[in-house]
């Protein structure tokens, strides 16, 4: 019997790329799972939100993705456009890093998250992407979130960041196979 694909789509921050470290290690951590394609979209062509958020959509819909069986992560810009994909699109997880939300210069900063399960890590120390708006978005919206002692980056964190990813993973995956 074939394992129904699972996709999952990776998208990285305003100055990062596909290659980053973060997202490298959580693309081989998701390909550890039977049956899942994951993809790190390459967004350096654009610093745009709504660009970014176009790619996305391309991505999953090249991919024949179904979002039900679909799996987004990102971190800062490329949290908000994970987030911003799923308030449209509801997919099966949403898993965000430092997420771009509750900022003013993104359109629609706090889009109302639609994945089955959610999860989000953010840095006390964030320079770039205040944690509080984050945190009363979250409470709004009683998504899990996670606060660890590092900066925006979450550099210090990412043997924590790729464990958490991956127990997510389980638990969504969990959830296709089960009640």
């Amino acid at each position: 019997m074939t394992t129904p694909t699972i996709h999952v789509f990776l998208s990285h921050g305003l100055e990062s790329g596909p290659g980053s470290t973060k997202v490298q290690a959580m693309k081989q951590a998701a390909e550890t799972f039977p049956g899942v394609i994951a993809t790190a979209i390459d967004h350096r062509s654009s610093k745009e939100p709504a660009t970014r958020l176009e790619q996305m959509k391309s991505a999953m819909k090249e991919s024949n993705a179904d979002p039900a069986r679909t799996i987004l992560a990102g971190s800062s810009m490329g949290g908000w456009v994970c987030a911003q994909t799923s308030a449209t699109q509801p997919v099966l997880g949403c898993f965000l890093l430092a997420p771009a939300l509750a900022m003013a210069r993104y359109p629609h900063s706090s889009p109302c998250i639609q994945a089955r399960h959610t999860q989000i890590i953010h840095g006390w120390d964030d320079d770039v992407v205040p944690v509080m708006p984050v945190l009363e978005l979250a409470r709004e919206q009683d998504l899990p979130t996670l606060v660890l002692p590092d900066g925006h980056r979450l550099e210090n964190s990412l043997g924590r960041v790729v464990g958490e990813f991956h127990l997510f993973l389980e638990m969504c995956l969990s959830h296709l196979n089960g009640p």
